[in-house]
């Protein structure tokens, strides 16, 4: 087994940054004062003009002009032709700092010259696909083995939705029971059984349009944190034929937005003992980026399956799997107890030479150069510089981070449930919209964020890269009335 080291390097004060969020949300909005959002605004106008032509005749081609939910950006996606590194470049030459990185998954920076070798080499020899078995199947698991000794055996699949279905459908299998159990407001994909209570604790199904009632009868879900209201749910769902599993990110919902106490995987695991349900973590993000050893490793927390997603080929495409248990794991293998007694699953490309070598490769590399802890390093000097700012500026607004995850927190949409009503329905636009313009204006002093309100930095993030951004988001946050 490899000894790990761990991004997080000391776990935050859930309750301090519950005070201060809750705070925060009670407050009137912050907004940035109209005549500098003006000025942030022209910047689009003026400097992205190729971004604009590129996605305005792409919105005849493609709903909504863009392929996947990141690159949904206001006031309009902007179009990347270069990275490297710790930046990335749009068609029109301007440089950002990269702290979108992809959604999490390139830890050791963008295009990193090492793996993209290793890919290039496979590629001239063998191709992207076979339909075959390769070698490096075999060798990417092994490494996951060697890093997550929880992963006893490892499936790799296409995604992190594709990894959910089937740990969901391998825990079913397994337990004969049908009810799931998430934490409200979590993301764990989009398929029908996941759109459930969806990115605000309480909605249920409101986001489920096009999925039939049925998709999500046996899922269930419980608020942030209250493990009361967890066991409720185990207690109540025996009467219907007990838990097949729970679903947790293991930093909290919206990888750590609302995060929880250090203690509170443990007790979540003792209640899926207690009620014979699988507990299962999603580390589509906190894999290898908290660490090698992922967050499991880190709070020292055994899941019986888990959750892989982009961090498994450190952002080559066909990302994902599931891992665990291999009386679970098992049920996935073709063959294996005969017709009708296996969970089936499949996936042309999973798992094809491309991504398993990417995979192999990043792995080692982040083993070799210690990049969780390097990034986690630059996610604090981020974070306690934001703070200063905040002070500086005597802003209600909320900075923290675990390792390399670094939260900032000006609107508070992503705060809002359904326990205030009322405030939800009120609240909810212009808190969004005021998430919008924070990354907006972020975008034009050259800061790529995800949606305005979270950070991920990377080993390129030197101490220099860190503090030129603070300079730029110094620019933004003094322009808050």
């Amino acid at each position: 087994m490899t000894e790990q080291k761990y991004a997080i390097r000391e776990y935050h004060d859930v309750e301090e940054i519950y005070t201060k969020l809750n705070k925060l949300i009670r407050q009137p909005l912050r907004h940035i004062r109209r005549d500098k959002m003006q000025e942030f605004m022209n910047y689009f106008d003026n400097q992205c003009k190729r971004s604009k032509e590129l996605t305005d005749e792409a919105k005849k081609y493609i709903p909504g002009g863009v392929q996947h939910n990141l690159a949904f950006n206001y006031p309009f996606p902007l179009a990347i032709e270069k990275t490297e590194g710790a930046y990335l470049w749009d068609a029109d030459g301007n440089r950002y700092i990269d702290f979108l990185q992809a959604g999490g998954p390139t830890l050791l920076g963008s295009n990193y010259e090492p793996v993209r070798e290793k890919v290039m080499e496979m590629l001239k020899s063998c191709g992207p696909v076979t339909g075959l078995f390769h070698e490096y199947e075999l060798k990417l698991a092994k490494l996951i083995n060697r890093f997550m000794p929880n992963v006893e055996m490892f499936r790799m699949l296409g995604s992190g939705t594709e990894s959910v279905m089937a740990a969901i459908r391998a825990a079913r299998a397994y337990t004969k029971k049908k009810i799931v159990i998430k934490v409200g407001g979590a993301y764990h994909g989009w398929s029908d059984s996941m759109v459930y209570g969806l990115h605000i604790p309480g909605t249920g199904r409101l986001e489920a349009t096009g999925i039939p009632r049925g998709g999500s009868v046996s899922t269930k879900e419980f608020f942030p944190n209250s493990l009361s209201s967890l066991k409720r749910q185990l207690i109540l769902n025996q009467l219907r034929g007990g838990t097949a599993a729970v679903i947790v990110e293991p930093l909290g919902p919206e990888s750590g937005t609302r995060p929880v106490p250090f203690d509170f995987n443990q007790k979540v695991r003792e209640l899926c003992d207690e009620f014979g349900a699988l507990l299962i973590f999603d580390e589509v993000v906190t894999g290898f980026r908290v660490g090698l050893g992922g967050a499991q490793g880190f709070f020292g927390v055994k899941p019986d399956l888990t959750v892989f997603g982009k961090c498994i080929t450190g952002g080559y495409p066909m990302a994902g799997g599931v891992g665990g248990r291999a009386e679970v794991i098992q049920r996935f293998a073709a063959g294996i107890g005969g017709i009708g007694e296996r969970a089936y699953i499949g996936g042309t490309l999973s798992a094809n030479p491309l991504s398993c070598v990417a995979g192999y490769y990043s792995l080692l590399e982040m083993e070799k150069t210690n990049a969780p802890v390097i990034a986690g390093r630059a996610g604090d000097r981020l974070a306690k510089g934001l703070q200063v700012i905040i002070e500086k500026h005597n802003l209600p607004f909320v900075a923290y981070n675990q390792g390399s995850i670094v939260h900032l927190e000006t609107s508070g949409v992503m705060l809002l449930d359904l326990k205030n009503p009322f405030r939800l329905l009120r609240e909810l636009k212009p808190r969004k919209h005021m998430m919008e313009e924070m990354g907006s204006a972020y975008t034009s002093q050259g800061l790529i964020t995800l949606a305005g309100s979270r950070m991920y930095t990377s080993m390129a993030d030197t101490d220099e890269v860190i503090d030129d951004a603070l300079n730029k988001f110094e620019t933004v946050l003094a322009a808050c009335a």
